[in-house]
């Protein structure tokens, strides 16, 4: 999961914060920590959910996929490669 971090979730915190759809007022700040409200939370979620959704074109295999179905198939991909049924693992790397 780790490499498809900085694609999906960065890119949705970024997002929310930069074009104002999480403000401020969206989030508790306690004395053991910080969290979103339910509304923030629930924009923030409608968010990762768009992020998922969008499609990208796969590099290997050459179709367009959404992000969500691109993990599963890097997933099965990093699976075969553990069982030694490939050489080398085919990174997903964005544009």
């Amino acid at each position: 999961m780790e490499p498809f971090r900085p694609i999906i979730a960065d890119s949705v915190v970024l997002s929310v914060i930069n074009t104002g759809e999480l403000r401020a007022r969206d989030f508790v700040i306690a004395a053991t920590g910080t969290a979103l409200t339910p509304a923030g939370r629930r924009r923030f979620i409608e968010a990762f959910e768009r992020r998922l959704s969008q499609e990208t074109t796969h590099p290997i295999f050459g179709y367009r996929v959404s992000m969500r179905r691109l993990i599963m198939i890097q997933a099965r991909l990093l699976t075969r490669f553990l069982l030694g049924e490939l050489s080398n693992y085919p990174h997903y790397l964005p544009r």
